[in-house]
């Protein structure tokens, strides 16, 4: 996969602005969800669109996905997640060592780590994105061994200082070469890094110190949430290492589309069907909001893609405070079927406005057929 792979998913250009990605992926991710289109491969689609627009919808990532590609994008920058050591990103020291022959390792295999960060993917429904919401999400983790309490050693047994390393997790390795004798660090091949042995190993654990478990925990999801948006619980990952605390939890928000209406942050969008009497006379119609149906003035004469500001009846701002806005595009609504009466009245309406005499098309006797079988 290069690094043009993500805009083609989402049909969108390399130069594209976060407002074009936006949009869209919200039409492409209503377009195949699964719950609306149920043609074979529309889940796989939708699970492309989500992968793209979490890279690319976020600057960060999006820049290290430009320019190194979907393991660039993956690698940590800008989300949290970094496959680097927090210690000293992976040891560079060790490196230098390796070929140089430097002084040893400044970092302790003995010091407590922080265990791995996880990610988690939430879907939310429409209204829970807007109103918030307390969900419970159940994952597996690697925990804390219940047996040896994370040291690995048999109950009642302790780990002690490797014989080999001495307690360091590196050894030097001396190597003939053309140039001379070279010395290299290599990381011990007893206690592979960790400066202990475990002469008897706990049996439940296998000396790794950790187990898998499902883990629960509830999230708190504030009004307002969008697509891509995170969350970050903190000590819900994975343990830790010589006593370390645990790893960080991301739960990454996924909302489900709408079959009513569309969002563009706390903004709200919605299409009000009328007919051609209410938009030539006005009306005063009911419009559904996110807050419930509100009454809404049609002046006379209005005509399709006519829009209306609902104000305040909108999403929440998530970090600005207050509701966004609603606004209603009117589309007017050409009847398909008439009844004698309603003919007699727009042939009059037409006569009225000077149109002169209009020629109704007759139906066939194929149309009156499929007008019976559409209407049984």
């Amino acid at each position: 996969m290069n690094n043009q792979e993500y805009y083609d998913r989402l049909g969108v250009s390399k130069n594209a602005s976060q407002d074009e990605i936006k949009k869209a992926y919200r039409k492409m991710s209503k377009k195949y969800h699964p719950d609306i289109n149920k043609d074979p491969g529309a889940e796989q689609k939708y699970k492309d669109i989500q992968e793209a627009y979490e890279t690319l919808g976020d600057e960060q990532k999006r820049a290290a996905y430009d320019q190194y590609g979907p393991d660039g994008a993956n690698a940590g920058f800008g989300g949290g997640f970094s496959g680097f050591d927090s210690a000293g990103f992976g040891g560079f020291e060790d490196i230098f060592s390796s070929f140089f022959g430097g002084g040893g390792s400044s970092r302790n295999p003995n010091a407590p780590r922080q265990g791995d960060d996880l990610q988690y993917r939430l879907n939310l429904k429409f209204e829970e994105a807007i109103f918030g919401a307390e969900k419970d999400v159940t994952y597996n983790r690697e925990a804390e061994c219940h047996t040896c309490h994370g040291s690995g050693a048999k109950p009642g047994t302790s780990p002690v200082t490797c014989s080999r390393c001495h307690g360091q997790g590196v050894i030097n390795v001396d190597t003939q070469t053309p140039l001379g004798m070279m010395r290299r660090q290599v990381t011990c091949d007893v206690c592979h890094g960790t400066g202990k042995e475990i002469k008897e190993p706990c049996g439940t654990c296998q000396g790794t110190g950790h187990e898998k478990k499902s883990h629960k925990v509830s999230v708190k999801v504030p009004a307002g949430v969008e697509t891509g948006q995170q969350i970050r619980l903190q000590g819900q990952g994975e343990a830790g290492f010589n006593g370390g605390p645990y790893g960080d939890l991301f739960v990454i928000i996924n909302v489900l589309p709408s079959k009513k209406f569309e969002r563009d942050g706390s903004t709200i969008y919605y299409t009000l069907n009328i007919s051609f009497a209410q938009a030539a006379l006005g009306d005063t119609v009911e419009v559904p909001t996110v807050h419930g149906d509100v009454e809404m003035t049609i002046p006379e004469g209005t005509q399709t893609g006519k829009t209306f500001r609902l104000k305040g009846k909108g999403a929440p701002r998530l970090r600005g405070g207050g509701q966004g806005d609603q606004y209603v595009t009117i589309n007017v609504v050409t009847p398909t079927k008439l009844n004698d009466g309603q003919k007699e009245a727009l042939l009059a309406l037409a006569a009225a406005s000077g149109e002169g005499s209009i020629q109704p098309k007759k139906k066939g006797f194929f149309d009156k057929v499929k007008d019976a079988f559409d209407g049984e």
